[in-house]
C-alpha cells in the first residue's frame, strides 16, 4: 500500500516508549509491578500504531480522505453475556466492492495475540484495499485482551471426548457469536498454531460460515496434505520409541486406545511425576491450572519478566531492538494477566493433541501455497 492510498489521520496522544527488558532482579521487578490492563492497552496500542493507516482510539476523529483505500481501528466486540468480550483489531476498505470475498479473519495461536501479527497486516491491508473487503484479527475468548472469564471443566477425568468437546465449544462458540454481532455471513479463516486447530473445529461444526481455511503450522495435524512420507517430529518420535506403530496405514488416522494402552500410559506417567524435580513438580502444577493465573505471577512472581525478556530477545531476533522491546512488552502483559483460556488448553486439550490428533483429510481443501496467493483466488 502506497502512502497515497492511506487514509491521513491526525497524530494521536503520544506513547511513552517501550521499557528495556530486565535482564536484572531490580528492573524485573519494577516491570512486574506496573504490569496490568493499562500498559496491556498500551503495549498492544503500540505495535498497531507501527501502521499507518491505524486509527488509535486516543485520536479526534480523521478529516475525509477520498483517495485512502483502508482505515484500521481496534475495539472490544460484546456478546451476549455481558461480561464476555471479544478483542478486535479490524482493517476495513473506505471504498468496499460489491464483488468482495468473504472477510478473512486471523486467529493466533496459544498463549499468544493478535499483537503477534503485526508484521503481516501491511500485506493484509493491500488485500482488503485492493479487494474492497475486511480483515479482521481476534484475541481468542481468554486470552490476549479478551475477557479473561473463569473456566472450569465440568466432564470428568476421564471422558476425554467430553473434556475436549467442552474445551473446543469454549473457544468455536465464542467465534460464532462473534460472527453473528458483527455481521458477516462468511469468513476466511487463517489461523496459526492452536488457531489453525479450532478453525477446522468451527468449520466442522458451523461449515455455512467458512469460505475457505488457512492454515499456518497448524496443531493437530501430524502432517502436510501434499507428505507421504514426511513426519512431524512428535509422531516420528513416538514411532522411533515404539509407542506408536510404524506401518503407514495406522499413521493416516487416529485409533482409540485400549483400557490396557490407557492404564499402561498412566502407570508410565506416574513413574516419570516421581523422578521430576519438585522445580519441575510445582511448574507442572501451575500449567495444569491449579494457580489462580497463568505461569508468570504466582509462579515466576517478580522474575517472570526477565524470564519472559530471554524468550522474547531469542525469539524475535529478527526484529529491530524497538519491536523486540516492543514485543516484550506486549507478550509480559498478556502473559501476566488472569488466568482464562490457557487453563481450557492444559486441562482439556493436550489429550487432544496426544490421543486424538486431528481426523480429517485435508487434501483438496488446502494445498501448500502463501496466504499471498491463497487470498487473490
Amino acid at each position: 500500500m502506497t502512502s497515497a492510498t492511506v487514509a491521513s489521520l491526525p497524530d494521536p496522544i503520544p506513547l511513552p516508549p517501550p521499557r528495556d527488558i530486565p535482564s536484572t532482579f531490580v528492573a524485573s521487578l519494577r516491570s512486574w509491578w506496573s504490569a496490568g490492563e493499562k500498559e496491556s492497552a498500551a503495549s498492544e496500542e503500540r505495535l498497531l500504531r507501527k501502521l499507518n493507516y491505524f486509527r488509535s482510539s486516543a485520536s479526534p476523529p480523521p478529516s475525509p480522505d477520498d483517495n485512502a483505500s483502508v482505515v484500521a481501528h481496534s475495539t472490544r466486540v460484546e456478546l451476549s453475556d455481558p461480561k464476555q468480550y471479544i478483542n478486535t483489531f479490524t482493517i476495513s476498505a473506505t471504498s468496499p466492492s460489491s464483488k468482495a470475498p468473504p472477510p478473512a479473519v486471523v486467529l493466533h495461536g496459544y498463549g499468544a495475540g493478535l499483537g503477534f501479527f503485526f508484521q503481516n497486516f501491511p500485506a493484509l491491508g493491500r488485500w482488503a484495499g485492493t479487494r474492497g473487503t475486511s480483515v479482521y484479527a481476534l484475541d481468542w475468548l481468554g486470552m490476549g485482551r479478551s475477557a479473561r472469564i473463569p473456566f472450569r471443566v465440568k466432564a470428568k477425568r476421564e471422558d476425554i471426548s467430553g473434556r475436549v468437546a467442552e474445551a473446543e465449544a469454549f473457544f468455536v462458540d465464542s467465534l460464532e457469536e462473534w460472527r453473528q454481532k458483527m455481521g458477516l455471513e462468511k469468513m476466511t479463516l487463517i489461523g496459526h498454531s492452536l488457531g489453525g486447530y479450532l478453525s477446522v473445529v468451527y468449520a466442522l461444526k458451523y461449515p455455512t460460515r467458512v469460505s475457505k481455511i488457512i492454515l499456518l503450522s497448524p496443531a493437530g495435524v501430524p502432517r502436510g496434505p501434499e507428505e507421504t512420507t514426511e513426519y512431524s517430529r512428535e509422531v516420528a518420535d513416538s514411532q522411533v520409541s515404539g509407542s506408536g506403530s510404524s506401518s503407514s496405514d495406522s499413521s493416516d488416522h487416529a485409533e482409540h486406545a485400549s483400557k490396557n494402552q490407557v492404564d499402561a500410559l498412566r502407570q508410565g506417567q506416574r513413574e516419570e511425576r516421581r523422578k521430576e524435580s519438585k522445580t519441575r513438580r510445582l511448574f507442572t502444577y501451575a500449567l495444569g491450572g491449579r494457580l489462580q493465573s497463568f505461569p508468570g505471577r504466582e509462579v515466576l512472581v517478580v522474575l517472570g519478566p526477565m524470564l519472559v525478556g530471554k524468550y522474547s530477545s531469542r525469539r524475535f531476533i529478527g526484529l529491530s531492538l524497538e519491536d523486540t522491546k516492543a514485543m516484550h512488552e506486549y507478550i509480559l502483559n498478556i502473559t501476566l494477566a488472569k488466568g482464562s483460556g490457557e487453563y481450557c488448553i492444559c486441562e482439556s486439550c493436550y489429550s487432544l493433541f496426544t490421543l486424538t490428533p486431528l481426523r480429517i483429510s485435508l487434501l483438496g481443501m488446502l494445498g501448500r501455497t502463501s496466504i499471498r496467493s491463497r487470498l487473490r483466488e
